[in-house]
């Protein structure tokens, strides 16, 4: 009997070793095609890209084909009026939305972080419905509001549309860095005599400073990148760079366009990474 059972048991270490094989085999084969995946995502996202960076260095005037390095592009780009006009375009309209924004949504966040209301959940998700609404319905919204009151298009209105687009990106990135936030520094700074202007000044302003950089930097690039809404809210002599270089396209792609599309992606880039770089200093706060 003991030698029936012991042949059993070697039967089945036998049988369970091809199992043990594969199942460690299986790892390493989830691991080469995840890691194909992955590299297969990078290429399909990037590599259209570093296509549009090189051939910004092309001396070929078509584009079609690499004919070999140069930076004329680069300096007939400088030295075009109507590309410099769209970019000081865009650039006043990021920069005062910019400021518009943070303002508005940093005391819309503390607003709604400190203080309970009726239907206070309601106007939570109400603000965050400019994230959701896709930007063409937005876009064609502010058409029909602007030109319901009467309001020429143009930078002002071109700066009201960026706000509402950026606002509600400032409120959620404030609202998470208040959600973490110490109201007691506030209560022991009032215990000693400040008053709230210098409790804020002082306190609440310093301690909220990396958050406000950052959703900054991130309504800063979001406006400089705009195109959907600036289309729709765009007047006569106020193109931003995104709406000129649709303009272009429609006649081809020259080298200039991506030249100018090349710098536009870096300094994306570098206020991305400035971004991220101060969500993470706030998150290790």
């Amino acid at each position: 009997m003991s030698t029936d059972t012991s042949v059993i048991f070697l039967g089945e270490r036998e049988s369970a070793r091809p199992r043990v094989r594969e199942a460690a085999r299986r790892p390493s084969l989830s691991r080469f095609a995840l890691t194909t995946i992955a590299l297969l995502t990078f290429a399909f996202l990037y590599v259209p890209i570093l296509v549009l960076i090189a051939f910004s260095f092309n001396s070929a005037r078509t584009g079609a084909a690499w004919q070999g390095f140069t930076l004329q592009w680069y300096a007939r780009l400088f030295n075009n009026p109507r590309i410099l006009d769209a970019a000081l375009n865009s650039l006043i309209v990021a920069v005062v939305a910019t400021i518009g924004a943070v303002v508005l949504g940093t005391l819309m966040a503390m607003a709604m972080e400190r203080y309970r209301f009726r239907f206070q959940a309601f106007w939570d998700s109400l603000l965050y419905m400019p994230v959701i609404i896709p930007e063409i319905v937005m876009g064609i919204s502010l058409l029909l509001f602007f030109a319901s009151i009467r309001l020429e298009r143009g930078l002002l209105t071109l700066i009201i549309a960026h706000i509402a687009f950026c606002m509600p990106f400032v409120y959620l990135t404030m609202r998470a860095r208040l959600a973490d936030f110490d109201r007691s520094l506030e209560e022991a700074a009032q215990d000693l005599g400040a008053d709230e202007w210098t409790t804020f000044r002082r306190i609440t302003l310093p301690l909220l400073m990396p958050g406000i950089i950052s959703s900054a930097l991130l309504a800063f690039t979001l406006s400089l990148d705009d195109f959907v809404i600036s289309f729709f809210v765009t007047g006569v002599g106020s193109q931003t760079l995104p709406v000129y270089i649709w303009g272009q396209i429609r006649r081809g792609i020259t080298p200039e366009i991506n030249a100018v599309s090349t710098l536009m992606l870096i300094l994306s880039f570098v206020l991305v990474t400035l971004s991220h770089a101060m969500q993470q200093r706030t998150g290790a706060r």
